[in-house]
């Protein structure tokens, strides 16, 4: 009776662990979605009906995106600390900004890609969405330190600018604050990258390799799925320190919302992200991975399971879209000089 048990548990076990649709059912169970390979279905996610994607504000966006002279200093661009070519981030544990000026708080950079699936953007979760996201890092005395004024200076100062802003809003376009990085946040809608991951979850049953299945069960078994959830796997807000310390805690001052909670980040490149945490102390993704058991879930996570785990990890390294650096229009005599 005992033998029969234990055989009735490993083909149990197996059936979870192996059988696909099984695995993709458990999967969306918990709450994994994958990004839709319908077209039409993925614009009804990253589209705003008030301000729709369109080619020329996506390429308006992208020379906005990558034009340091938006920056104080002129030497700082949005892609900066979201570099598109390092998976949207910097590589650095505290962010830099004007002056060479360390973010105060200890902060990293988070990636921009698939930043569109996010319910919340920054770590502390303070806005709601990417075009109220992009008017803060212009701003911020330790990262592009403008003005307003010095941004919507630089804009409307430049003749190919403004004939591009009308090409995409229109002859009577206001070309403001708002106008200028809500076309950045357009841009940055479409930082998608669909993966292998979200193939198996549609329904292409041999996306994955047998042992990328065992970690994405083992990823669910263990509880990870309850804060790296959503199609970004992340970007919710979710309490921080749940079982036990984060052992970093004390560098930098950074402790959540008012409520304590902090922006879960997301899964997706995560093999292009480090380091990890929000004060980017962790450079190892299979330490990160340990210790997430220990202060999220309050269990052990051995090397074995870490490693299972960061396999299928691996899975959601996601295909770019192909971003090459503008040409941006030049100067004149009336665009706001850098300020040193």
């Amino acid at each position: 009776m005992k033998h029969v048990k234990v055989m009735i548990l490993c083909v149990f076990g197996a059936s979870v662990l192996y059988g696909a649709n099984t695995l993709i059912e458990k999967a969306k169970e918990h709450g994994l979605r994958a990004i839709p390979d319908n077209k039409k279905e993925l614009l009804k996610l990253i589209d705003d009906p008030k301000d729709p994607i369109t080619d020329a504000k996506v390429i308006l966006g992208k020379k906005l995106y990558f034009d340091p002279r938006l920056s104080k200093s002129g030497l700082i661009s949005c892609n900066t600390c979201h570099n598109l070519g390092l998976g949207g981030v910097d590589g650095l544990s505290v962010a830099i900004g004007n002056q060479w000026t360390p973010n105060p708080h200890h902060l990293n950079s988070p990636t921009v890609y698939n930043s569109v699936f996010f319910s919340a953007q920054f770590w502390d979760g303070r806005s709601p969405h990417l075009a109220d996201q992009a008017m803060g890092p212009t701003l911020a005395d330790a990262e592009m330190a403008a003005t307003p004024e010095h941004i919507e200076g630089v804009v409307t100062s430049i003749p190919a600018y403004v004939s591009a802003f009308k090409k995409a809003y229109g002859a009577n376009v206001k070309i403001d604050f708002a106008k200028i990085t809500s076309t950045i946040a357009v841009f940055e809608r479409i930082l998608i990258t669909p993966s292998r991951f979200d193939k198996f979850l549609n329904g292409h049953k041999e996306a994955l390799s047998k042992a990328e299945k065992e970690g994405l069960n083992i990823f669910i078994d263990k509880g990870c799925a309850a804060c790296h959830t959503g199609i970004a796997l992340g970007g919710t807000m979710q309490p921080f320190e749940i079982a036990q310390k984060y052992k970093f805690a004390n560098v930098g001052d950074f402790k959540g919302d008012k409520n304590g909670m902090v922006k879960t980040p997301t899964l997706r490149n995560i093999t292009e992200t480090a380091p990890y945490f929000h004060n980017g102390e962790v450079w190892s993704l299979k330490e990160a991975i340990k210790m997430m058991g220990s202060i999220q879930l309050g269990i052990t996570i051995d090397d074995k399971d870490a490693s299972k785990i960061e396999t299928f990890l691996k899975a959601l390294k996601g295909k770019k879209p192909l971003i090459t650096y503008p040409q941006l229009p030049e100067s004149t005599a009336t665009t706001p000089k850098p300020i040193n």
